[in-house]
This record gives C-alpha cells, sequence and structure tokens, in this order.
C-alpha cells in the first residue's frame, strides 16, 4: 500500500539536505551555490511595489523575504504562480523566446517553483511542479507535469551518496544477462573504459579500482541540484526526475525521464522525443531518441540514436550508432552500430564496431546451456544478414558476413571478410575465407568511407579506426592463414594455386546479404572446430582466400608506411628504415593488439595501463582518457613498426625492403592493387544495374536511371575514383623523394 506522510507547510521548499548530512557551517544551499552558473552576480530583494504586483497577478510565496532577483525586472511578466523556498530569479524583461514555430513570452505563468535558481529571461509556462533545479538563460519550460531534484539525485551516474546502500547502486549488466561483467555508467563513459571495465574480470584488483576511481570522481555528496543548460527547451512531458540537461537541448513529449545525464550542447544538441521513457543512464552529446524509445540502464555514445521504439536495456551504445525499431539487451556495442527494422534482436553480446544488423536477426537469443550465462563477441565489421539466429556461446572474426538462416549450432569463426552460410540442403556449414576482398569490395570500401562520413562528432574523446584493414585484422589473417594451411595439409591439397583473379556471382548482393550465395561445387576442404556439432563444416576456395589474404597483407603493410612517410615530411626511405628498427625499439611484430571500443591498442600498452589503474598511478577517468590519448598518438608509429613485422612475415623473416628501390617497386605494386580496387569497386556495384530483374518494375532504361540511378553517376564509385587519383599523385611524389 502506498504511504502519504505529512510534514507543516511552513518548512515547505526547505530543508533540501538532511541535518546529518551538512558538514559543519553549512547550509542546506552550499552545494547549489557552487553549482550556480554565475557565483559572483548581486540578487536583491523585492521593492513593496513589485511584491503587490505579484500579489495582484495572482500570485503566492510563502515568503517574500525569500524571493530574490537581478536587475532589470518586470513583475508583470509573473502570473498565477506559486513560491516555495529560497528562489533566485535572473534579468527578466518583456521578451519573446523562439524555437522553431513555437514562441512564447519570458517569465512565468500558471506553475508552482519549489527552491530553485532561474537564469536570466527564461519562460517557464504551465509547468505542475518544479523542484530544487539551476535554469540556464533562455530556457523555454512548457506544461511539464512533475520536475524535481531528490537530495539524493545521481543523475545517471553508478555512484552511491552518503548515508546509502549497495543495493540501491545503478549497476549496467554487459554482455552477459547473469551479471558477471557488470560495470557503473558515469557521464564522461566511453566504450574504451566499458571494455576496460567488463572484459578484464580476471584482474579482480583493477575491477576494484575502476568502481572505486567511479564513486570518487562523482561526488557523493547529498544535496546536488538538477541543472537545465541555457538555451534548453523542455515542453509537453510528464515526469522528469533527478535529470541534468545540458545546453541547447530539446525534449518534447517525453513521458518519463529519471536518473539521468543528457549531455549537450550548443554544437553537439541533444534531442528527446514524443513517447520516450528513459531511466538510469546518460545520454551522450548529440545524442537523439524518438518516438516512444525506451532505454533503462544505459549509456549512449555521442552522436547516437534511437528510433521508432527501440529498447535498449543494461546495454553501453557507442558513438556514431542508430537503432531503429530493435531491443538491444545485456550488450557492449562499440562505435559505428547500424540496426534497423523491427524484430532484430542484439542479446548479451559484444560488437566492436562497424557493423550492421539485418532486420529479423536474432543475435543470441538460445543459451546452450542451463543457464542464461552464454555470451556472443563479433569482430569490427559484423554483417548477420535477414532473419539470421546465433547461439550462445558464439564467436566472430572482423568482418564476417553471415547469409540468411537459423544456426542450430555454435559458432566460432576464426576467418576474417569470411562469408557464413548454414547449408540445410546438404546440412553442412560452409565458410568461404575472404569473401569481401574477392567478391564484394564495393561493401568492404564502401563501410570504412561511411564510417568516417559519418562521424558527426565535434569532440572526438573515443578514438575510432575505420579503415577494415588494420594491426587487428591483420593479425587475424595473418593466424586464419596457418589454420587454413593446416586444414589444406589434413586434407591432402597444395597450399600453392592459381594468382588470385577476381570472379563475380551475379547471385551475390553486398547490400542484401540474405541473398548471398555460396556455391556447393568447386574447390572444398574439412574444417573442422568452426561449430559445436559433429556435421560436416567445410571451407570454400581455401587456395584462392589464402592468394586473397596474402595480397592484403601486402597491401595493409605498404600503406601504412605510405602513410607513415606523408606524416612526417623530411623522413627518407633511409630514416623510416632506422625509425622501424631503431635500437632499443622492439622490432618483433607486436602480434596481439586490443580493440579498445574502437581504438586499436597493443596490447602491452594496455597491460601497462592497467598496472599503473592498480597501482594507484592513474586515479580518475581523465587520467585514463589521457592515456588512451597517447596511445592514439602513438598508433602512427605502432602502426608503422606493425607493417614493417607483416612485411617481415610475408618475406619469411627476412630483410622485407633491402634499399629505396625495392620499395619503389613496392610502390607500383601497391597503385596496382589499388587500382585493382577501384575497378571491382565499380564492377561490383554495376552488375546490380545489369540484373535484368533490376529492371522489371521501371517502363524503360530512362525510367530506371531517373529512380535507381546508374553505376556511372554512383557517387562512392566518383569518390573511389577520385581517392584513386590522389592516390596516383601520392605515389609519384614518393617515388621522386626516396
Amino acid at each position: 500500500m502506498t504511504e502519504i506522510s505529512t510534514r507543516l507547510p511552513e518548512r515547505y521548499g526547505y530543508d533540501f539536505i538532511p541535518l546529518e548530512y551538512l558538514p559543519p557551517g553549512k547550509d542546506e544551499y552550499w552545494l547549489r551555490n557552487e553549482q550556480a552558473p554565475n557565483p559572483d552576480r548581486t540578487w536583491r530583494k523585492l521593492t513593496v511595489q513589485e511584491i503587490e504586483i505579484l500579489v495582484k497577478n495572482d500570485n503566492f510565496c510563502s515568503n517574500w523575504d525569500n524571493f530574490l532577483v537581478s536587475d532589470p525586472f518586470d513583475p508583470s511578466l509573473i502570473r498565477n504562480s506559486n513560491f516555495y523556498g529560497l528562489i533566485r530569479l535572473g534579468e527578466l524583461r518583456g521578451l519573446l523566446l523562439q524555437h522553431h514555430d513555437f514562441c512564447i513570452l519570458a517569465g512565468i505563468r500558471n506553475s508552482t517553483i519549489i527552491s530553485c535558481d532561474i537564469g536570466d529571461n527564461t519562460a517557464i509556462h504551465d509547468c505542475s511542479y518544479i523542484s530544487h533545479y539551476i535554469i540556464g538563460d533562455r530556457v523555454i519550460l512548457s506544461r511539464i507535469d512533475e520536475m524535481q531534484t531528490t537530495n539524493h539525485a545521481k543523475f545517471g551516474n553508478g555512484t552511491l551518496k552518503e548515508g546509502e546502500t549497495e543495493d540501491v547502486r545503478v549497476w549496467i549488466d554487459v554482455m552477459n544477462e547473469a551479471g558477471g561483467r557488470s560495470i557503473l555508467p558515469f557521464r564522461d563513459m566511453i566504450c574504451a573504459d566499458a571494455y576496460l571495465w567488463a572484459c578484464y574480470r580476471d584482474d579482480t584488483e583493477l575491477v576494484e579500482k575502476l568502481t572505486a576511481i567511479t564513486q570518487q570522481n562523482y561526488a557523493a555528496k547529498r544535496g546536488l541540484y538538477g541543472i537545465v543548460g541555457s538555451g534548453s527547451v523542455l515542453k509537453s512531458c510528464a515526469v522528469i526526475k533527478d535529470v541534468d540537461v545540458g545546453e541547447a537541448a530539446y525534449i518534447k513529449g517525453a513521458n518519463k525521464l529519471k536518473n539521468l545525464t543528457i549531455l549537450s550542447s550548443s554544437k553537439e544538441s541533444s534531442q528527446i522525443g514524443e513517447g520516450v521513457e528513459m531511466v538510469n543512464g546518460i545520454v551522450g552529446y548529440g545524442c537523439h531518441a524518438f518516438y516512444g524509445s525506451k532505454a533503462v540502464r544505459f549509456v549512449m555514445g555521442r552522436n547516437s540514436n534511437l528510433k521508432y521504439g527501440a529498447r535498449l536495456i543494461h546495454s553501453v551504445l557507442g558513438d556514431n550508432s542508430t537503432v531503429s525499431c530493435c531491443e538491444l539487451l545485456n550488450n557492449l556495442v562499440f562505435p559505428i552500430h547500424e540496426q534497423h527494422h523491427n524484430n532484430s534482436f542484439l542479446i548479451a553480446s559484444m560488437i566492436q564496431g562497424l557493423s550492421n544488423m539485418a532486420a529479423g536477426a536474432t543475435i543470441g537469443s538460445n543459451h546452450n546451456s542451463r543457464a542464461n550465462d552464454g555470451e556472443i563477441r563479433a569482430g569490427r565489421g559484423f554483417w548477420p544478414g535477414l532473419s539470421v539466429t546465433l547461439k550462445h556461446p558464439s564467436r566472430f572474426a572482423s568482418f564476417t558476413l553471415i547469409a540468411k538462416g537459423n544456426y542450430p549450432y555454435e559458432l566460432n569463426i576464426t576467418l576474417p571478410f569470411s562469408l557464413v552460410n548454414n547449408n540445410v540442403r546438404r546440412d553442412r556449414l560452409e565458410v568461404m575465407p575472404a569473401y569481401f576482398w574477392m567478391y564484394n569490395l564495393y561493401a568492404l570500401e564502401r563501410n570504412s568511407w561511411k564510417a568516417s562520413d559519418r562521424d558527426k562528432r565535434v569532440v572526438k574523446v573515443q578514438h575510432i579506426e575505420t579503415d577494415y584493414l588494420a594491426p587487428d585484422t591483420a593479425e587475424e589473417i595473418i593466424a586464419a592463414l596457418a589454420q587454413i594451411e593446416t586444414w589444406m595439409s589434413d586434407a591432402g591439397t597444395p597450399a600453392s594455386g592459381p594468382a588470385l583473379s577476381v570472379q563475380f556471382q551475379d547471385s551475390t548482393d553486398e547490400e542484401d546479404p540474405e541473398y548471398a550465395y555460396i556455391p556447393e561445387t568447386g574447390e572444398e576442404i574439412p574444417a573442422p572446430g568452426l561449430e559445436r556439432h559433429k556435421r560436416r563444416a567445410v571451407l570454400l576456395k581455401p587456395r584462392k582466400a589464402r592468394s586473397a589474404y596474402l595480397e592484403m597483407l601486402r597491401f595493409y603493410a605498404i600503406k601504412a608506411l605510405i602513410a607513415r612517410l606523408e606524416s612526417s615530411p623530411g623522413l627518407s626511405f633511409e630514416g623510416l628504415v632506422a625509425e622501424l628498427e631503431s635500437p632499443g625499439s622492439n622490432t618483433e611484430r607486436v602480434t596481439e593488439w586490443v580493440n579498445l571500443g574502437g581504438q586499436i591498442v597493443p596490447a602491452f600498452r594496455v597491460d601497462k595501463l592497467r598496472a599503473q589503474i592498480r597501482e594507484g598511478k592513474l586515479d580518475s577517468w581523465d587520467a585514463i582518457h589521457r592515456a588512451y590519448d597517447e596511445f592514439w598518438d602513438a598508433y602512427p608509429l605502432d602502426k608503422a613498426r606493425h607493417a614493417w613485422g607483416v612485411l617481415r612475415f610475408l618475406q619469411k623473416g627476412e630483410n622485407p625492403l633491402t634499399d629505396a628501390a625495392a620499395f619503389c617497386g613496392e610502390l607500383d605494386r601497391v597503385l596496382e592493387t589499388q587500382r585493382w580496387i577501384t575497378d571491382q569497386v565499380y564492377r561490383s556495384r554495376a552488375k546490380d544495374f545489369h540484373d535484368p530483374f533490376r529492371s522489371i518494375t521501371y517502363r524503360n532504361r530512362e525510367e530506371m536511371d531517373q529512380v535507381a540511378g546508374n553505376a556511372e553517376n554512383n557517387f562512392f564509385i566518383k569518390l573511389t575514383r577520385e581517392r584513386l587519383g590522389q592516390f596516383e599523385e601520392t605515389v609519384k611524389v614518393l617515388k621522386e623523394r626516396v
């Protein structure tokens, strides 16, 4: 039964902080005063004439002596409103505030205000209950049922306030429904933080330190007021409780917002729309949540979106991501994730970015164990097709494309850039390694370009590697080569084969992976260990895939060296070699790399970071983020050294480039590969326009060109050709330079 207590009306609006939590010599406003945006502002009491005008306009205040204002102040702009506790009101003049087509007069009308600071020329109309808020300048608050802050408000941070017990702390159970990887949300969290916290659970001292750092970094004192930043608009909302709102935010028609920080600025404005309900979480800068979306125990990274009834629960969603209509439960999702259409479920998974989920995909719905403690891990570029269903636990290498189907058993796909197919008729699992490189370069190249082009973050705290060929994927390729060679040896198939020549299958559609088709005839070998079952698993086109992998490694390595030379204009080829093999530097290739929330980092650097946190040398999240910045600064050289090691691997340990002439030869070779890629981007897209079934809904070719366009005018194809021209010029300049 609901209990309703009573108290004396004389104290309405006062005693916000219980006496036992007030520091010696402090009053209940000490934190409020520290939070005030203009601490040096001069306040004055009302004049007798001003009180008379306010009373005449049907206003009530429990104590007019505690109603303080700044000049200029026009009392006629406050009507039919009630005030309790200490009220401090900034400048108020007869101005109209307009947001889009909504225009409202500055001032307060038909509202109840309890112990608030209100900024200059703010409009508060028809707000039934606003309690303990600091409201900025030129803010519009209209038709809000309830807006209040409690003395124990945490604003979405997973901290405890003085006197609270652990059972009220808010955790997010990422990656695992059973809760074994729980992390605490906080307003500055990025995916790298969540990964560090959730994935090194064997490092118990690290986990304890991160918990302590979060508790220490986010105020444990009781009595913080909620804030609405200047220039924000909140209208037609039901309940807003314990919510911090940044500047220039737009919140319209939300049902319930509780225990949140909504980060927003004039350059990265966040918006929340009709029917949205969000509880216990952090909304990042530049985020949007619209049309009945729900979020509970969550963190949304910068420039991310929830739309059309999306549900985000016990999850961290990385920067530059969009989820429409779908449900995400117990996930850690790295930046640049797309998930659209109804009936797409992502459950108990870690998806490591540059990913796209098709409609009807059910990722992690089934636990093949006696508990709901299974997990799915997918590397960068994860792409399950329409109606794909997967079982816990499963693991996927980077850039895995999964053809439409119900996969009945757990999968361990260790081969990057692969196409995976459940062949129901032949009851077997089929995997084609290097599929994207051999058959669908349009999708692969466009994915990397799109990831960079859609990055609208003004401030980029989370660093993101968007190139599909990077140290992490290169190491996956090297491991895959060894695995393929073992399987080929076991099958009695020679590793050497014809040179790579790309062929195209008319039935393969890069935009709709559910149409992807793997031929049942041709070269294939057994590939045990890819699936948790005794049925047959086969590798298709292993010799061609091996050739493709080797070419991908060489392309990656030379392009990394080119990037290093471009970033250091005064560096000669001899200087580059000296830098890569300098005395004291580790000339052995780093084989273990960590995807730290989208940032690729050598594992030894992450291990050092963990040690520094354990030892107390890094005792704040700001300090940890500065360490990530240092990793990013070191990354170009780390990547170049790794590329040099990859070339040594390709040369079987020999010096990869003996002199400048040899390097120029490699420049010519990589240029030819780039030209080949540009041609394949065109050809893999052009086949769509030449497919006779593409034209069956049009009266003639001209109509089709007007509606669907054509390959020659495709924006990305033209962009790819422009980039080829730029690369040709780069190679020319470098050859002259070295």
